[in-house]
């Protein structure tokens, strides 16, 4: 059984989003979220605090990698992050046959946080009800995880629009704010429900 789930991410809005979303997704199982200064930081650090964590991790926690992919390739962007847990010594959920416990998983954000938001429109509503209900039917917005031009720049477009943030976008208030509504049974993100799919298996170890 998972005893407690270290995330590590790569800046302030995601960790914001995780303090409203994990309590509902893990339960009572303890978790800590570690953040970084930006994601070159993370990928820079990783390797030593994943070499440190592999001389004490207990065997009922876990740990989980989340890095938005921006403009990075994808596929080389796991490969660094896989590469990482090995050299420390971690085995990785992708390197471990379905049923076998694994001690980090890394996930990719596609192509950042915001992705998750358009994933779950009515929880943008919820919190943002001058937003049109019919962003998710417009073929822009229809794969969440394929908004092209920069996913948070597409927010910050609809709010606008909508009379929010005339200013420009506050991502932390938002992320915050929005996150506290996600569904996570039911979001059209991809990566999110890789995500989601990540912490299920975890919390079904015995």
């Amino acid at each position: 059984m998972l005893e407690k789930l270290i995330v590590l991410v790569e800046e302030i809005s995601m960790e914001a989003a995780l303090e409203g979303l994990l309590p509902r997704m893990l339960g009572d199982v303890e978790f800590q979220i570690i953040r970084f200064q930006c994601k070159d930081d993370l990928l820079k650090q990783l390797p030593a605090r994943l070499k440190g964590y592999s001389q004490w991790l207990p065997s009922n926690w876990a740990i989980l990698v989340l890095v938005d992919r921006d403009d990075s390739d994808c596929a080389a962007l796991k490969q660094q992050l896989e590469q990482a847990a090995q050299q420390a010594g971690l085995l990785t959920k992708t390197r471990v046959a379905a049923g076998q416990r694994f001690q980090v998983v890394n996930r990719i954000v596609i192509e950042e946080l915001e992705a998750w938001f358009f994933g779950d429109w009515k929880a943008v509503q919820q919190v943002y009800p001058r937003v049109p209900a019919s962003i998710p039917q417009k073929k822009p917005y229809r794969d969440p995880d394929a908004i092209s031009g920069g996913t948070w720049e597409a927010l910050e477009r609809v709010l606008k629009k909508a009379g929010y943030f005339p200013t420009g976008l506050r991502k932390l208030e938002c992320a915050r704010e929005i996150a506290s509504h996600l569904n996570p049974d039911n979001n059209q993100s991809a990566s999110f429900n890789a995500f989601a799919s990540a912490i299920a298996t975890v919390l079904a170890w015995e």
